[in-house]
């Protein structure tokens, strides 16, 4: 398997690979995928669940009867379960976020599916998320854009897309910072 535009180290990242791999033999990709990013959502909407994920404080025993009580309640399991049962006995339980990422970022390479971060000031009407999307899929060679919109009101106005290794920074605070700075250099 070839990884071109998708760079993972660490930990995550060879966790996610061999994730990836197992649900790819399987031709589960898309039910792990849909499994971990449900187990995602979980985590960020719940402070016990987050802090049962990163603190170091639970044992092996108390993490995988909550993970089990997790999984029963969210009708969760096969191959994802199982990987962060796996996870947890391994005490690498804090490092799952980072784990899910990189297989939603394998799992979009795979299909052909590039991610554009995008901060905007304030938040996007559909037609214009539209227009985006279709703007950054010709620049990424015809390739179907996930778009992640963030607002940020202290970028003033414009947008920053960051798509890849690529950033444009088309903002109005950048290019207020951007005058200022020349005036500085001036005066």
């Amino acid at each position: 398997m070839t990884q071109d535009a998708v760079s993972l180290s660490g930990v995550a990242g060879r966790y996610a690979t061999a994730l990836f791999d197992l649900a790819s033999e399987k031709g589960a990709t898309e039910d792990v995928a849909k499994s971990l990013a449900a187990f995602q959502a979980m985590i960020n909407e719940s402070a016990e669940l987050a802090r049962l994920v990163k603190s170091p404080v639970f044992s092996l025993d108390e993490q995988q009867k909550a993970l089990k009580a997790i999984f029963a309640k969210a009708k969760m399991s096969g191959i994802a379960a199982n990987f962060i049962q796996l996870v947890a006995a391994k005490r690498r339980l804090f490092v799952l976020p980072d784990m899910i990422e990189a297989y939603r970022r394998l799992n979009d390479q795979a299909k052909g599916v590039v991610a554009a971060e995008v901060t905007v000031a304030a938040p996007l009407s559909p037609e214009h998320a539209s227009a985006l999307r279709q703007a950054l899929a010709s620049v990424s060679g015809g390739k179907s854009v996930n778009l992640d919109v963030k607002t940020d009101p202290s970028i003033i106005d414009g947008v920053i897309v960051k798509i890849g290794s690529r950033m444009v920074d088309a903002s109005v605070r950048t290019k207020l910072n951007a005058i200022r700075t020349r005036m500085k250099e001036v005066g």
